[in-house]
């Protein structure tokens, strides 16, 4: 799988970044994605909780790019979180739409824990759907960080 390279750092950076802007919830992470094409230019980004209260942040980005875009097979997705494999709030999970767009190449910094969905395995099923996947556990404190509510107490 490689090493990133300091372009995925930025990249990364920035996704986190955008999950800062997600609104609060308790049921749920709070995530950043960008999309850049093979150029390094931005082709759209997005949080979770951006257009309501179960859309994910993948799901936000690829949303603002025409289905089809021929600059998805060679784009990569920068996600804080990585993609989900499983939801019950939609019918595709975040795994699945990042296939079905043929996006390339996918770089997270966090593995999804196992606090809403036991087993999640978005890395496992996309390398076997042939996109290539780093991880970036280097600012996986940082995009934990940001999901810091999810283990505080409530009272």
């Amino acid at each position: 799988m490689g090493q990133p390279d300091g372009r995925d750092y930025e990249w990364l950076e920035l996704a986190i970044e955008e999950s800062l802007r997600c609104p609060p919830s308790d049921r749920a992470y709070s995530v950043g994605a960008v999309i850049v094409d093979e150029r390094g230019t931005e082709v759209s980004r997005g949080h979770s909780r951006e257009s309501g209260a179960h859309v994910h942040a993948e799901e936000a980005a690829l949303g603002k790019v025409p289905a089809g875009d021929p600059r998805l097979p060679a784009a990569t997705i920068y996600a804080s979180l990585e993609p989900c494999s499983r939801r019950a709030s939609r019918p595709l999970s975040c795994t699945e739409l990042i296939i079905a767009a043929r996006i390339g190449r996918v770089v997270f910094a966090w593995r999804e824990p196992d606090i809403f969905v036991p087993g999640a395995d978005g890395r496992e099923r996309l390398a076997r759907a042939g996109v290539a996947v780093r991880e970036v556990p280097e600012l996986a404190g940082r995009a934990r960080a940001v999901n810091a509510h999810l283990w505080r107490p409530y009272g």
